[in-house]
């Protein structure tokens, strides 16, 4: 067999599935077996191979979980085409490998790889082991250790392969939003429940299967595209504020992570003191320094806070007095029977007794009642948003304009 080069590793690409303890343990049992730096399964997914399970020290090799390597002409390639474990114990002194300038650039002393099929007997990818020095102990009997190895992860990969599916439908139904600019938006209207009139929209993100959107953006994380798809909503979100009345704000949402990652020069150059920022997972970024300093940036540039769904389970109110968000959003879970629960209406006026000791205001979600909005407004909440008050609606026109308003 004739092997003119390694593969060179590519970028990261989509975020390989998190593997089960057996796959990492059996990876680190071939590992030390061959005596390699590093141990590692990759999936075939078209031309390219996917690291998807790594043990060891992979970096040294440009190996991470999620990076790529181009299949064609390489070793790995031969490997799955001849369907055998192959083993080099010193790569400089074997004729397949010693003329590769990866071999020689990465450093790569000895290397071992075997072809790996899943339990229907279809190639599913490669197992793989890398190591700096070269491991002249190594005999054919190793060689069938690898296979058998491979031959062991056959029942893992079931798993394996139906999440990573699972993240390869994910990326390619984000990436089809991103690519059209984004989640559609529909804008929802904030009432001051006192003089009954319109005083801000939040932009609310939908999309094409008609999932709820937390959904869309969870599974966007799991993917490493969840702030991309947030800052998009965000994006689409602003270039409507120049079209409201100026006595109007709007409010967008944002992750934690997206407020340290590329939120502040989204926003810097709009006009920031009509901006509310709706912070979601509060609870657990008030400990966080970089985004609490990125947080007083932005309120620097003029933009107000929100803490949103509070009152849904615990919600951590030392973490939210140390937020200090200028709006507290109660979550319609409290308000839904407000009007016949008592311990609801307790609930919404501490809510509004702790925003007034921090100089804020409380916005109640949900109103789909008469007599939920009546108990809201004794309960001393000034503001509210719900489908009684106003209906999300595709065009802004129809936001700041609602019928029966």
């Amino acid at each position: 067999m004739t092997v003119t080069a390694a593969a060179r590793p590519g970028p990261p690409t989509v975020d390989a599935p998190v593997p089960s303890t057996s796959v990492i343990d059996l990876l680190g049992v071939l590992r030390r077996r061959l005596g390699m730096d590093t141990a590692w399964l990759g999936r075939v997914d078209g031309d390219r191979l996917t690291i998807q399970v790594l043990a060891g020290t992979g970096s040294s090799f440009q190996l991470v979980r999620g990076s790529t390597m181009l299949l064609r002409g390489s070793l790995y390639d031969r490997v799955l085409h001849d369907g055998q474990p192959v083993l080099v114990p010193d790569t400089r002194a074997d004729p397949r490998t010693s003329t590769s300038r990866v071999i020689r650039e990465l450093e790569i002393g000895s290397f071992a790889a075997a072809p790996v099929v899943d339990d229907t007997g279809q190639i599913y990818g490669v197992l793989g082991a890398l190591a700096h020095q070269a491991q002249p102990l190594l005999r054919d009997r190793d060689a069938r250790f690898l296979g058998m190895v491979a031959a062991t992860l056959r029942g893992p990969l079931t798993d394996l392969r139906q999440t990573w599916a699972r993240r390869a439908r994910v990326w390619a139904n984000v990436s089809r939003v991103l690519d059209r600019g984004g989640p559609e938006l529909v804008f929802q209207p904030v009432f001051d429940l006192r003089r009954h009139r319109i005083v801000g929209v939040e932009a609310l993100a939908r999309f094409p299967d008609g999932r709820d959107p937390a959904s869309w953006f969870a599974a966007a994380a799991t993917v490493g595209l969840g702030v991309e798809l947030e800052l998009a909503a965000i994006r689409g979100a602003l270039a409507v504020l120049p079209h409201l009345p100026a006595r109007i704000g709007l409010a967008v949402n944002s992750s934690a992570a997206t407020v340290s990652a590329g939120l502040i020069e989204l926003v810097q150059d709009s006009d920031a003191d009509r901006l509310v920022v709706e912070i979601t997972e509060h609870e657990r970024i008030a400990n966080t320094p970089v985004v609490v300093d990125d947080l007083d940036r932005l309120r620097r540039l003029g933009i107000r806070f929100a803490a949103d769904d509070v009152g849904a389970g615990y919600a951590g109110l030392e973490q939210l007095v140390r937020l200090h968000p200028e709006i507290i959003k109660m979550d319609c879970a409290l308000t839904r029977g407000i009007d016949v629960d008592p311990a609801r209406r307790a609930v919404a006026a501490g809510l509004a007794h702790v925003a007034e000791e921090i100089g804020g205001s409380v916005i109640a979600e949900g109103i789909e009642t008469s007599g939920e909005l009546r108990a809201i407004r004794g309960t001393g909440i000034r503001f509210g948003q719900g489908f009684l008050l106003g209906l999300p609606a595709r065009a802004l026109s129809d936001a700041v304009n609602p019928v029966g308003a």
